[in-house]
């Protein structure tokens, strides 16, 4: 492809290529509560000026990335967790146009968009951001979304297939000049097409998150980015983990590859009272009834843990999306967020049970411990 009098180089536009050794971002705020299925005061709600405002304090604090969780309906329960929210795309457009240092990420569910569509939208935001737009891809998981709009669930090595021809789409149309055909199993194109092309060259940047064997070769060939949720509270197996998909797209795919994760966050003055206000808004506040919708649906039900495993599961996603637990004083916070960059993540996107009180909090008492550690 010729280049455009507008493209450069995404690693001068794309603050994830930046010079902090440890990267941060926001998960999660265009939705309503945020990632806490809980029933306390104080959670986030799903206005403009709330989002917005979130997204202005990380842009402050000079975070790398505002990521959005792709939903198109909720789980049910008190709170209805999830449900009303901001589409990702108009979200990252509104956000991109509103902040100056974050990438700004859509989430998009293979099977609700259209690979032109996603394709068009996320060239609009880079131009909007500058050059700081990033694609986060999800295959789909969630039956009821894919079936409001018509479709079928697809096996899963099908939902995989499907995203190949998507993603091969999408860079066809962000890199190739002349027009193109495209004739797959999932998707036919007839004289593909666009312009402007985005900013970034080669592409845009692009985030996965696959867990499943499929899931990480597929992450492994063609992000720049692979999400990986923590599935473990043990450091040296998350090691292991961060190590297995930054080899895999090394060795079988000549890629390089970071690797972000989740986390939740709580900082009191002592660890006890960080401890025991994570079981206050889980345990004794928390939406059980739609935590039990939310991992019954991502296919985690009893015929394959225990009761008690089962109960350890609801209360890990009740407290942050599954996130891993930054949990006690404001210094075992930085300890914690060392370790975790020690063993290999580049990246890691916090969430609070109550966002702007926590990460005002985090903004006054954590970040500068963070810099004198070196972090940032």
């Amino acid at each position: 492809m010729a280049r455009r009098d507008h493209q450069r180089d995404r690693q001068d536009s794309n603050p994830l290529f930046g010079s902090n050794k440890l990267k941060l971002g926001t998960f999660s705020t265009n939705l309503e509560g945020g990632a806490a299925v809980t029933t306390i005061e104080g959670t986030l709600k799903a206005d403009w000026p709330s989002t917005l405002k979130l997204a202005q304090i990380a842009d402050a604090m000079e975070f790398e990335a505002l990521v959005p969780v792709g939903r198109w309906r909720g789980f049910g329960g008190i709170t209805n967790f999830n449900g009303p929210g901001f589409e990702c795309f108009s979200w990252a457009a509104g956000i991109g146009a509103s902040t100056k240092n974050p990438a700004i990420f859509a989430t998009s569910h293979v099977p609700t968009v259209h690979p032109i569509m996603a394709a068009k939208q996320a060239a609009a935001i880079d131009h909007i951001t500058g050059g700081r737009f990033v694609l986060n891809i999800v295959t789909g998981w969630h039956r009821d979304e894919i079936e409001m709009f018509g479709g079928k669930m697809l096996e899963h090595e099908d939902r995989y297939d499907a995203a190949v021809e998507w993603l091969e789409i999408i860079d066809r149309l962000w890199t190739e000049d002349e027009e193109f055909d495209f004739d797959g199993k999932f998707y036919q194109i007839k004289k593909g097409y666009l312009e402007p092309k985005p900013i970034q060259t080669p592409r845009p940047m692009v985030m996965n998150a696959g867990g499943s064997d499929r899931g990480r070769h597929f992450a492994a060939k063609y992000s720049d980015v692979a999400f990986c949720a923590p599935k473990s509270g043990e450091y040296d197996v998350l090691k292991e983990m961060v190590a297995s998909y930054r080899d895999l797209a090394r060795d079988e795919y000549d890629n390089e590859i970071d690797v972000w994760t989740n986390a939740y966050v709580v900082v009191r003055e002592t660890e006890q009272e960080a401890r025991d206000f994570v079981h206050h808004y889980t345990h004794e506040m928390g939406d059980w009834e739609a935590v039990t919708n939310l991992v019954e649906t991502m296919g985690l039900n009893a015929e394959t843990f225990t009761e008690d495993e089962m109960r350890y599961m609801k209360a890990h996603f009740m407290a942050g999306w599954g996130g891993f637990p930054i949990v006690g004083t404001k210094e075992q916070v930085v300890d914690i967020l060392t370790n975790l960059n020690d063993i290999g993540f580049a990246g890691i996107l916090l969430t609070w049970p109550q966002y702007e009180e926590g990460i005002l909090q985090f903004q006054d008492e954590v970040l500068p411990l963070i810099k004198q550690a070196g972090l940032r």
